[in-house]
């Protein structure tokens, strides 16, 4: 019993830290886990050695891969990149489908950029062609923040996919396919909803002048940095795969090589590279644009070690064997990461908070939960994105970016991110629970 109460006390204190408290998760985390060795009766050394090896551990299988997500996103941001991919997919859909458009510029430029910069590029877009195109402002913001959430939740390289991924021990490539497959099909009833239901909301629109802007990199090279180490990771996961057994072959080991995830997104940081007209000290410089991702990354990475660290603090406690014998017979499986991420998302309000941290309390539990199989582990991966979306509220900087930038209020942004997330959550893990009975 005293297992079970150190961790509900453990999981509070979490959230009464951050939001009450206002503590950097960081901390929180790492005052969180070492409370909970404590409590539940481990030793000095014990509580120490999981201190140093989950911080260890997890951050030399996954810091480097976060820090060239970031370092990607940045480049393709400042240099103007993620503008020209946007301009294009809305020229591509047209404005007779202006809500798909968002929606899939959304969800494109999630993957690289944070959704709250994809947020801060879209919105002028947004508005013109919203008021060109004659529809509701409310319903194309729908669709953007739907898209936006979909991927930054379930498609590396976006930070807290790759975090999951990397504490449970899932094949990246799979969780990039299999994430593409059911943050799509959860976008249908999104899009319904913002056409149908959003719309109806009303939004004033207020255009602002628009700013000189400075020469645009060509699409194809804005395209090179997030497709092709895509394309090499999941090239590795197929070379990978028993049933094809592959023959050993130069081809094959350059191609594991280079399909490496910190590979891969190290080619895809040289490959931004090539998107400013020149590269001076404004973007290579320790105060540039490389300097810049590395202040954005450095509270992901650390949040990410913590995690490491409580579920690290976690398996040595002997919990697992509690869990045995509680879930024994039990057939709750891929549900209990979803409700526990979805607990975490509406109390402290980060998507990747709550994926790094549900990722960190589930993992001494994968082989209770019979989730170990490759497959659910992947499975596992996409349940707590789909929990880390549920919902996005008022604790959510996201929230607040989403309605200063459109004008829209409080009540207004409940009505239409706040029941759009729920919307997305819930059926994503419906889709992942589907899956799940027809490939098992």
């Amino acid at each position: 019993m005293i297992f079970i109460i150190a961790l509900i006390f453990s999981l509070a204190f979490l959230v009464v830290t951050i939001i009450k408290f206002k503590i950097h998760p960081f901390f929180s985390l790492l005052l969180t886990a070492i409370i909970y060795g404590f409590f539940t009766g481990m030793d000095i050394e014990l509580i120490i050695n999981s201190i140093n090896s989950g911080f260890g551990d997890i951050l030399g299988k996954i810091g480097l891969i976060i820090l060239f997500g970031v370092t990607i996103g940045t480049i393709l941001e400042k240099s103007g990149g993620a503008l020209v991919i946007a301009t294009r997919i809305l020229n591509v859909i047209g404005e007779r489908f202006i809500h798909l458009a968002m929606m899939l510029t959304g969800y494109f430029l999630s993957i690289p950029i944070f959704a709250d910069s994809a947020l801060l590029i879209m919105n002028p877009l947004n508005k013109v062609l919203s008021k060109k195109a004659g529809v509701s402002y409310a319903g194309t913001t729908a669709a953007l923040a739907m898209g936006l959430t979909a991927s930054h939740v379930m498609v590396p390289p976006t930070p807290g996919p790759i975090a999951a991924a990397g504490i449970l021990g899932a094949n990246l490539g799979d969780v990039i396919l299999w994430g593409l497959l059911v943050s799509t099909l959860s976008l249908i009833p999104c899009y319904f909803y913002a056409t149908k239901l959003a719309s109806k909301v009303t939004i004033p629109i207020i255009i602002e002048p628009i700013a000189n802007v400075k020469r645009q990199p060509k699409l194809n090279i804005s395209l090179l940095c997030i497709v092709v180490p895509l394309i090499l990771i999941l090239l590795k996961s197929v070379l990978e795969y028993p049933e094809l057994d592959f023959n050993p072959s130069l081809f094959k080991t350059v191609l594991s090589f280079i399909g490496t995830p910190v590979i891969s997104l190290l080619i895809g940081v040289l490959l931004s590279l090539l998107l400013p007209e020149k590269l001076d000290e404004k973007i290579i410089s320790s105060k540039g644009w490389m300097g810049e991702s590395l202040l954005v990354a450095a509270p992901i990475i650390l949040i990410t070690g913590a995690g490491g660290i409580f579920g690290k603090m976690l398996q040595n406690s002997g919990i697992s064997d509690l869990i045995t014998t509680g879930f024994t017979g039990l057939e709750i499986g891929l549900f209990l990461p979803f409700l526990l991420a979805s607990c975490l998302k509406s109390t402290q309000g980060s998507s990747t908070v709550a994926l790094v941290t549900t990722a960190s309390i589930v993992a001494p539990m994968i082989s209770v939960l019979g989730l170990n199989d490759p497959f659910l582990l992947t499975m596992t991966v996409l349940s707590i994105g789909a929990g880390s979306s549920v919902v996005t509220h008022v604790n959510d900087s996201f929230f607040w970016v989403l309605i200063q930038l459109t004008g829209m209020n409080v009540k207004q942004g409940y009505q239409i991110l706040t029941a759009g997330t729920f919307i997305f959550g819930v059926a994503a893990m419906f889709i992942i629970f589907i899956i799940t009975q027809i490939m098992m």
